[in-house]
């Protein structure tokens, strides 16, 4: 049996996992067992079991170190024998020094702990899954052959860091499958959100706090001696944008990081001074 605790509302996950006698509270009609009972001889996994309620964490030490509880509403003793496999991505010892996990809790359940790598560290699995996961795809959307993917695309794949692991590794093979029109994919679109065009979503680029290096800045006073507003304005851009481009060694999504800015809104500044920033910048940090 397993119950994803991040799924439920705290008020939920007690009655979901002891379960309820009748009219235990509003709706409980009649009684129902819970995950443990239903688990009973065998395994419950508890995905993040780091979001459980402190009060049903207490409740369930008591299983562990008895092997009994009482559904929500009820009296009686309810006898199971459950092994208990638990998944988080928090680190629970932090958590139990914050007061926000039990400590007892944290000592029983840790008899075995397993750290599952990153993607990133275990790249021989990228194409297994990938080759997974298009399989499943094309069978959704009921095509008779799963598209292969070309060299460059598995390159993309490969160097990619992933860092929303399996689960972005599975929309962006899904996505290339959904959206293929022929045989072989040969684009990979890792940032469904990178527009294939010049887009600002923030119509005052400079509304949030700009970073940059002040030595490349010109003095304030420069910048209006014999121009107008919009020459000084447009100097004053491409000086913040070099700037953070010089800071970030040429890297543009860095440089928008730097700056606070999205990379689009960053994207849209530099297709603005293209031509003036190209003239100052070196030749390899141009894109």
């Amino acid at each position: 049996m397993a119950l994803n605790c991040a799924a439920l509302p705290p008020t939920l996950i007690e009655s979901e996992l002891f379960g309820h006698e009748e009219g235990a509270f509003t709706g409980a009609g009649k009684k129902r067992q819970g995950r443990f009972e239903l688990a009973h001889g065998g395994t419950l996994f508890l995905d993040e079991v780091a979001r459980i309620p402190l009060e049903t964490q207490v409740k369930i030490l008591r299983v562990v170190e008895y092997g009994s509880f009482e559904r929500v509403g009820g009296s009686r003793q309810v006898q199971v024998e459950v092994r208990i496999i638990g998944a988080t991505n928090a680190d629970l010892p932090e958590q139990a020094r914050k007061g926000n996990f039990l400590q007892d809790l944290l000592d029983r359940l840790s008899f075995e702990v397993l750290f599952i790598p990153p993607l990133r560290e275990r790249r021989e699995d990228i194409l297994l899954l990938t080759n997974y996961f298009a399989s499943r795809m094309a069978l959704e959307l009921g095509l008779e052959e799963v598209p292969d993917f070309s060299d460059e695309a598995e390159q993309v794949l490969l160097s990619h860091p992933w860092p929303g692991n399996v689960r972005e590794l599975k929309n962006v093979v899904e996505r290339a499958i959904y959206q293929a029109h022929s045989a072989t994919i040969d684009r990979i679109v890792l940032d469904p959100f990178e527009a294939p065009f010049d887009i600002c979503y923030e119509r005052d680029p400079f509304s949030r706090e700009v970073e940059a290096e002040p030595s490349t800045m010109p003095p304030p006073g420069s910048l209006f001696e014999g121009k107008s507003y919009s020459e000084a304005e447009a100097e004053f851009e491409v000086g913040i944008l070099l700037a953070a481009l010089e800071r970030a060694r040429y890297n543009q999504r860095q440089a928008a990081d730097l700056l606070k800015m999205s990379y689009h809104q960053f994207r849209w500044l530099y297709r603005k001074h293209r031509k003036a920033i190209e003239a100052q910048v070196p030749p390899q940090g141009h894109e």
